[in-house]
């Protein structure tokens, strides 16, 4: 992997760590910081070893107060396209896995912050985090994916409310209306994120993916097409390995050894 500037990025065991690590700017996202964003997710994706991710910000402030807004202006002066040729924060549009993604919300989480949030599938608040979407307060609107995401993560009522008036909310409104599940002091944010990732990580992670992709895929099809879905992964899922080494484990009273085949 190449030496990033923008971000750090670890592995712990079946864990992968992404941390924007902009904190003077908030945590800002620019575009080096989008690409070293999707290098990053890209290679957990194809890394077999790893089974979740982890994003979230450097510091106490912020997770991410969107996208560099001062970047942004003098790529626009200087007449630079560049600024868009990777989708916002790399993993907002176009970019795939069926591996969990797991965000913990460290403070300010506005804009591409939330955004980037919503392209992750659970997301963990420490108590002082505040979410929004203020663009519209700029006469601009999301574009990295919060006008199509947040409804689907919330009631269509709370979305509009945050979509349309540019407010903010607190980490307890988030938790009360479901954009996170759960709300924590800020030192027990990461060991909340890693306890979620180690209780994936103790599944079969070809079952994990298999569920993840069954919810997502489905939520674009009828009753009776995700009903056919599920059963077609279901089959795929009983043609593996780890589904005898599951009940074997059960039968011997000992923790199953997952192989991920």
């Amino acid at each position: 992997m190449p030496d990033f500037t923008n971000i750090t990025y670890e592995k712990k065991g079946r864990i992968a760590y992404v941390t924007i690590n902009r904190p003077q700017r908030m945590n800002a996202v620019d575009p080096d910081t989008s690409r070293e964003l999707l290098q990053a997710f890209s290679d957990f994706r194809d890394d077999d070893e790893l089974w979740v991710a982890i994003l979230t910000g450097a510091g106490e402030k912020a997770f991410s107060a969107g996208a560099d807004l001062v970047a942004m202006t003098q790529a626009f002066a200087g007449g630079e396209a560049r600024f868009y040729d990777t989708p916002f924060g790399g993993i907002t549009r176009d970019f795939h896995t069926w591996k969990p993604m797991i965000a913990a919300i460290n403070g300010y989480c506005l804009a591409g912050g939330l955004e980037l949030t919503l392209a992750c599938d659970i997301r963990v608040a420490a108590e002082h985090a505040t979410f929004g979407q203020p663009e519209p307060k700029r006469a601009l609107m999301p574009g990295a994916g919060g006008t199509q995401r947040l409804p689907r993560a919330i009631p269509l009522a709370f979305a509009m409310e945050i979509l349309l008036t540019g407010g903010r909310i607190d980490a307890q409104t988030a938790l009360h209306w479901g954009l996170v599940s759960h709300v924590v002091p800020l030192p027990e944010l990461m060991p909340k994120a890693e306890e979620i990732a180690q209780a994936i990580c103790e599944c079969g992670p070809l079952a994990v993916r298999a569920i993840k992709q069954a919810i997502y895929q489905g939520l674009g099809m009828s009753l009776e097409e995700g009903l056919a879905l599920e059963l077609k992964l279901l089959g795929d899922i009983l043609r593996t390995e780890d589904v005898r080494e599951g009940p074997l484990a059960f039968a011997q009273k000992r923790k199953p050894e997952y192989k991920g085949r």
